[in-house]
């Protein structure tokens, strides 16, 4: 069934685990990343960052599909467009289906994060859709101390009142993209933060953030977890275990198979580390 987010984070912060938010990039993983939630009866929220539209695949045609998919589905599915970086983008997103936007005003300063945010949430609840922004900034990737942004509890708890945000990113230590070591993620704000502000907490840069990290993040007070990375490695690794440089490869199909398995292996690791519980609406 095809839902928002509102409910399920509530869920998720009531029994201290989080929901993976998997991007997709194209038809295959967006279908991969259903199967495998469905399998598994557990609730998903499958991503589409605008940064990866027109590559493989159209905003268009990810809304069509995922809607056909996701309402067909037997488990909670939100459609979420992740780092709409406008207004426009947000409206378009909105328009065609999806059931959540993020609004990323993070690089902006506060009140302009706070008014662009405001203006996404009027017209996304007006259509029953849920909104995340984000405070503080996620780093890029190759990170390999804790010198990032963090969010501080004054600002996080400030944002909130003043947008009515359904969620709120945060930075806490980790980057997109892989990293050279595993981060230093700062527990202790991300304590100060689960208790002190409203919204559900969300955590981007998951992927190669250590299992033991992700583990405690998602039983410690965030309510959904973003990977990307860590998908492609796994179906390329996986490609490249079944078929090896110096091997011949018979056809498409084996490639195909071997690019699903590292995918959906990858994810059913995610709910276990992210401890994911089965949801009834």
């Amino acid at each position: 069934m095809l839902v928002t987010s509102k409910k399920l984070f509530q869920i998720a912060k009531e029994k201290h685990f989080a929901i993976p938010s998997a991007n997709f990039v194209d038809m295959d993983s967006l279908k991969w990343h259903l199967e495998t939630a469905e399998e598994l009866n557990l609730p998903i929220i499958i991503s589409l960052a605008e940064s990866h539209l027109d590559r493989l695949i159209t905003i268009e045609d990810a809304a069509t599909m995922a809607k056909i998919w996701g309402e067909q589905a037997k488990v909670p599915v939100v459609l979420h467009l992740d780092h709409g970086q406008s207004f426009e983008m947000c409206k378009k997103a909105i328009d065609l289906g999806f059931t959540s936007v993020m609004i990323d005003g993070s690089m902006k300063p506060f009140e302009e994060n706070v008014a662009i945010t405001k203006k996404v949430i009027e017209y996304a609840h007006d259509k029953g859709v849920v909104v995340e922004a984000e405070i503080g900034h996620v780093g890029s990737n190759e990170v390999e101390s804790d010198n990032d942004i963090y969010t501080t509890v004054e600002e996080a708890t400030k944002f909130v009142e003043q947008t009515g945000v359904d969620s709120l990113a945060v930075s806490i230590g980790t980057a997109h993209g892989l990293y050279k070591g595993t981060p230093k993620i700062n527990f202790d704000r991300l304590h100060e933060l689960a208790a002190a502000v409203s919204a559900p907490l969300v955590l981007h840069g998951g992927s190669s953030s250590g299992d033991e990290n992700l583990h405690r993040c998602a039983t410690e007070g965030i309510a959904k977890i973003n990977v990307y990375s860590d998908f492609m490695v796994a179906s390329a690794k996986s490609v490249y275990a079944l078929a090896p440089k110096e091997a011949e490869v018979e056809d498409y199909y084996t490639y195909k198979t071997a690019a699903k398995k590292g995918m959906q292996d990858m994810l059913k690791h995610v709910y276990e580390l992210f401890a994911t519980q089965s949801v009834t609406l």
